[in-house]
């Protein structure tokens, strides 16, 4: 093998690759079940993560952004996109995934709602990190945190985008959709800016050949 080719298989291998490789031996079915393995596995974190709130100033902080940056940096941008658009049906068929199922609704009622934009937000997120990913972001702390920067503005830019579409542009929508959760926010991304770049260590870096 050249050495060009065992710097790109480095250099784009994810966590999700390092723990359960798709090796080239794999016939379809084989990877077809282990994306769906790992797609379920991502969906039910992302559920659970979306059910926790931590105290918080100005708000309690949920960390399910958190899972969804998360996850599609340790899965890649495809299988990631694809984990986060199984969480979304899973949604839309009425089990209670999201933060606010079901006291304040489920299944489209809910995602039609003011929240609808950001759980867009989730698969531009979960497809951008996880494309940084894919090309050696999550390796260190200062590009991780970067990649994950990039992923919140992503979820914030179609939440605020619907929020004034719903309630109308002479509302607060700042003061309502973003101002209250930037500080959860970067409190976030500072844990997985040290947390993804130490799993790597943890786990060792793939060997190459």
């Amino acid at each position: 093998m050249l050495m060009s080719e065992r710097t790109s298989i480095i250099k784009t291998a994810t966590l999700a690759d390092r723990v359960w490789p798709a090796s080239i031996e794999m016939n379809a079915l084989a990877r077809a079940f282990r994306g769906t393995m790992l797609a379920v596995a991502g969906s039910l974190l992302i559920w659970l993560s979306a059910k926790i709130q931590v105290p918080f100033f100005p708000v309690p902080m949920t960390m399910g952004t958190l899972a969804v940056l998360a996850i599609g940096m340790a899965y890649g941008w495809r299988l990631g996109a694809a984990t986060v658009l199984l969480y979304l049906a899973e949604g839309a068929m009425g089990l209670p995934v999201f933060a606010g199922t079901p006291e304040k609704g489920i299944g489209f009622a809910y995602m039609m709602g003011g929240t609808g934009g950001y759980l867009v937000g989730y698969i531009l997120a979960a497809a951008s990190v996880g494309w940084l990913a894919q090309r050696g972001w999550d390796k260190n702390v200062l590009r991780t945190a970067l990649a994950m920067l990039v992923g919140n503005a992503l979820i914030y830019l179609p939440g605020l985008l619907w929020l004034g579409t719903l309630f109308g542009w002479d509302k607060p929508i700042l003061e309502w959709g973003l101002f209250p959760f930037v500080l959860g926010d970067l409190t976030k991304l500072a844990l997985a800016a040290a947390l993804m770049p130490l799993t790597w260590k943890f786990l060792g870096r793939p060997r190459a050949g």
